[in-house]
């Protein structure tokens, strides 16, 4: 079974991950937003909450550390980079809306999916 065949059926308004991106395989970040994607409501929304690189470096050097650690248990883990993650969701017709600044270095990036809402 494919993982994506793994998520619930939907569609649901809201997607909401929290603390995950940087723990995951980067090959598997492509694979949540698609699942994510495909799950969603036309105008449903995908929250991406955590710790995040800005433009390939890191935000603040707390980051750095922690993305260098993560790093140190699993090369494949690490902080991914903000700007790389909205690029791939807009492939999947995740549009862009917010990139808020949040406690302790962390950020939540949110994205809505394309097309028409249904009310």
């Amino acid at each position: 079974m494919d993982r994506a065949e793994q998520w619930p059926r939907g569609p649901y308004e809201a997607v909401f991950s929290a603390n995950t991106t940087h723990i995951m395989a980067a090959a598997s970040v492509p694979l949540l937003l698609a699942g994510a994607a495909r799950v969603l409501a036309p105008g449903g929304l995908l929250l991406l909450y955590g710790p995040f690189h800005g433009v390939g470096v890191p935000t603040a050097p707390s980051n750095a550390a922690f993305d260098a650690h993560l790093r140190s248990i699993n090369p494949a883990m690490g902080l991914r980079d903000a700007g790389e993650v909205t690029e791939q969701a807009r492939r999947l017709d995740l549009e862009p809306l917010a990139d808020e600044s949040m406690p302790a270095n962390n950020r939540t990036l949110v994205f809505r999916k394309r097309g028409a809402v249904s009310l």
